[in-house]
């Protein structure tokens, strides 16, 4: 005999945009900050973690929620590089602004597929409304 496992449903119909804003950012802070920390870098998990906050975002937000999901990510990603930036390399507006902008350049293709992907789903829900 087999005894199939029930995963819990989440009750009720999703986050809200707080909701989704607070854990996007969340997520990409704290695994974005450990990647550099480690690896003196941005790289490929930094790209993924955007990638999933922005598909976990489409997921398990309410409908109307899909703007925020595709705004949040690449704002949270630059906000926290700039941060951890700032931390390490002060205020010298020369090596912030290369190590900012090399950070940036470092994950930019999971930047633009995580958005083109975010803003495809908020413009598909849009033309159903």
């Amino acid at each position: 005999m087999s005894t199939a496992l029930k995963k819990p449903a989440i009750p009720g119909p999703g986050l809200k945009k707080q909701g989704v804003v607070v854990l996007q950012s969340f997520f990409i802070f704290i695994l974005v900050s450990l990647e550099i920390w480690i690896r003196s870098g941005a790289g490929i998990l930094s790209g993924l973690v955007i990638c999933l906050v922005t598909y976990g975002g489409i997921e398990y937000g309410r409908t109307g929620t899909r703007y925020v999901t595709a705004v949040t990510p690449p704002l949270a990603y630059a906000a926290t590089v700039l941060f951890y930036t700032i931390l390490t390399d002060g205020v010298h507006l020369s090596k912030v602004g290369v190590d900012f902008i090399a950070s940036l350049a470092s994950v930019a293709p999971f930047l633009l597929i995580s958005a083109a992907y975010g803003w495809y789903q908020f413009l598909n829900e849009k033309a159903k409304n």
